[in-house]
């Protein structure tokens, strides 16, 4: 089978083929696969250890999967990563993390694409400050501003909300909620099953390494059939999901 990056089919911008991930005798992933489309917000969810990071890290390049392959449209570039611990330097201003970061990435013009994340993501007027001294809603505003600096088709986020306090968090899906009208493909993993419910027109269920499932939050409670869970509580429907599956 074959491995590493393709050419994703016309309309998708994401295209995970039969990605398959070992680390000695343990799978991490098994033969998982799902495309995904301009401005589609879409949610990895699943139980810990069930192969989130691991799959996110793969589509973004970051690990080699052992099978299979990610593919993304004809002439584009990496797509955007966002991991859960900022990679950034706290003794640097906003300006400079986000420069050096453009030069690692190779963009054309470094200063142009600071100007530009920096009005995208609101942070014009913090460009000065030093990412230690900010608030962790505006770190994670830089963490995913680097993330953007080679316009990628697709945003990667690894539990991006997971440190925010309830307005930032508010504040960060207003952001992507923007990008995702303007056309980016956003994939995010998140333990707060409300959070994907609210935010993600599709779910994607992960299980030891597996997908169970991908659709709609809607399209998962139908799945369930229980007399004991209310309609419209998504959070019981993905528990008893999982326990329906073995997990």
């Amino acid at each position: 089978m074959t491995t590493g990056t393709q050419t994703a089919q016309p309309g998708a911008t994401v295209a995970v083929r039969a990605l398959t991930k070992r680390f000695g005798s343990r799978t991490a992933l098994d033969r998982v696969g799902f495309e995904l489309r301009s401005g589609e917000v879409a949610a990895i969810i699943g139980p810990n250890g069930a192969g989130k990071t691991t799959l996110l890290s793969i589509i973004a390049g970051v690990l080699d999967p052992t099978e299979g392959e990610v593919a993304r449209p004809s002439g584009t570039g990496r797509f955007g990563w966002v991991p859960q611990e900022p990679a950034l330097y706290s003794k640097l201003s906003v300006a400079e993390n986000l420069r050096l970061f453009a030069r690692l990435e190779r963009v054309s013009d470094p200063e142009q694409a600071v100007d530009a994340m920096l009005a995208q993501t609101g942070l014009t007027d913090r460009a000065g400050e030093e990412v230690g001294r900010l608030s962790g809603g505006n770190q994670q505003r830089v963490n995913i501003a680097i993330g953007l600096l080679s316009e990628p088709p697709a945003l990667l986020l690894d539990e991006p909300s997971a440190s925010l306090d309830p307005r930032q968090r508010e504040r960060l899906w207003e952001f992507i909620a923007g990008l995702a009208e303007r056309g980016t493909t956003i994939l995010f993993s998140t333990h707060n099953v409300a959070e994907a419910e609210r935010y993600a027109s599709r779910v994607l269920v992960l299980g030891d390494g597996e997908l169970l499932f991908t659709g709609t939050p809607a399209e998962l409670e139908r799945a369930v059939h229980t007399e004991d869970r209310t309609p419209g509580d998504f959070e019981t429907a993905f528990v008893r999901f999982l326990h329906d599956r073995g997990h």
